[in-house]
């Protein structure tokens, strides 16, 4: 899709994909995450589905679906960072892992929302081709 053959190719997804690994490992190891049996679950989940998404809006194999899945993993970027803002809320994060998992997360929605716009000006360029057909 685009300038990538797979998703693996893409470093957002690689970003992602270790972020989702680094959130799992927290929520196992850290006693207080682990023991909150819905908050771990909640912030497993929205980790995960920003990898996952990307995955699927490539396989899609449409630069609409693709965009359609990157908005989704987007959001759950958004649902990390207000995981996050809970967590420290909480106490069970101390402010150099708040900042951190925000800061990498962060990283990851600004990756996502620029090659959000790469994808749609791609799309303006077809469509513009296509009239002047």
């Amino acid at each position: 899709m685009a300038k990538y053959n797979s998703f693996e190719e893409m470093e957002v997804y690689q970003k992602a994909l270790q972020f989702g690994v680094k959130v799992y490992k927290l929520t196992l190891s850290d006693e207080k995450i682990a023991k909150d049996y819905g908050l771990k679950d909640q912030l497993q989940r929205a980790a995960l589905s920003i990898s996952n998404n990307i995955a699927e809006g490539f396989e899609r194999e449409t630069k609409k679906e693709l965009i359609r899945f990157l908005y989704f993993s987007k959001g759950s970027a958004g649902e990390c960072k207000n995981m996050f803002n809970f967590l420290l809320s909480l106490g069970y994060i101390n402010n150099d892992n708040y900042y951190e998992y925000k800061n990498n997360v962060l990283e990851i929605s600004k990756q996502l929302g620029n090659y959000i716009k790469y994808l749609k000006n791609l799309e303006k360029q077809d469509k513009l081709n296509q009239k002047n057909l």
